[in-house]
């Protein structure tokens, strides 16, 4: 079955996030997108155990934080980018990559 990876939807999570924020004026319509976008991959990853989606989820406060301490000397678009970055990596280490199954040997 294919889909995209949970750490795609991730780091997808902050920038739509940030971009919504951006597009309407509404911070808190932002958030929302944020909360939703955290639901949806905690429910998605729940099969990696849920110490691994509770690191997913406190990494992408502190990543959350870190956009806006960037911000000012990157601007705000590279820094949310760069963090989104850190936290589909992130991700990809904690779920992705422990949910995969090995491919058989031929």
């Amino acid at each position: 079955m294919s889909r995209v990876p949970t750490a795609v939807l991730a780091g997808l999570t902050l920038v739509v996030g940030f971009a919504v924020a951006q597009a309407t004026g509404v911070r808190a319509l932002g958030g929302a997108v944020l909360l939703a976008g955290v639901a949806w991959c905690a429910v998605r990853a729940r099969s990696a155990g849920w110490w691994r989606v509770a690191l997913v989820v406190l990494t992408g406060a502190v990543c959350f934080v870190a956009s806006h301490l960037l911000a000012p000397r990157l601007g705000a678009w590279p820094s949310v980018v760069l963090v989104a970055l850190l936290l589909g990596v992130v991700t990809y280490v904690l779920v992705d990559a422990r949910t995969r199954t090995p491919a058989a040997a031929v």
